[in-house]
């Protein structure tokens, strides 16, 4: 065979089966190929969508901690207080009823004091008058003497 016929028909078999090639069998590759990039930019776009949603969620996050936390300060911090007001509260009825009690006490106190003196006065009226006896070696009528006796109490 004629080797110019033989490069002559395998050119025409080469150029016809690129153009079956670039005809038939390209352009579903090349859509194919397409499809697939924008299955993978859209899987890029969506894993980046979930990174920055990611993110957002991981800053709210933090945000209701902190938000927490501070409710959880303020709310220490009010119980704090209310537990210092009730204990002040509780002083300031303590004292009242301290005071009260004291009071009280100064009242009875006086009057023991007065009913001391008073016994204390009798006392000191049946001895002067048993040491006035004993002076005068005769027996005085406390009846008799009631306002003499009363006068030297209330000298007492």
């Amino acid at each position: 065979m004629n080797l110019n016929a033989t490069l002559f028909i395998q050119t025409i078999v080469f150029l016809l089966g690129a153009w079956i090639t670039m005809k038939f069998i390209w352009p579903p590759l090349i859509r194919s190929l397409d499809e697939r990039r924008q299955k993978i930019a859209d899987g890029l776009a969506a894993a980046e969508k979930g990174n920055q949603s990611l993110d957002a969620a991981q800053k709210r996050i933090s945000q209701l901690e902190q938000d927490a936390k501070a409710r959880g300060q303020a709310i220490a911090a009010d119980a704090e207080k209310r537990a210092q007001a009730i204990i002040d509260e509780s002083k300031g009825q303590a004292k009242v009823e301290a005071d009260r009690i004291i009071a009280a006490a100064k009242v009875e106190a006086e009057q023991q004091l007065i009913r001391a003196k008073n016994s204390l006065r009798d006392h000191v009226a049946v001895l002067a008058v048993a040491g006035a006896e004993q002076i005068l070696k005769r027996e005085v009528d406390a009846r008799a003497h009631a306002g003499m006796l009363d006068e030297l109490k209330s000298r007492l």
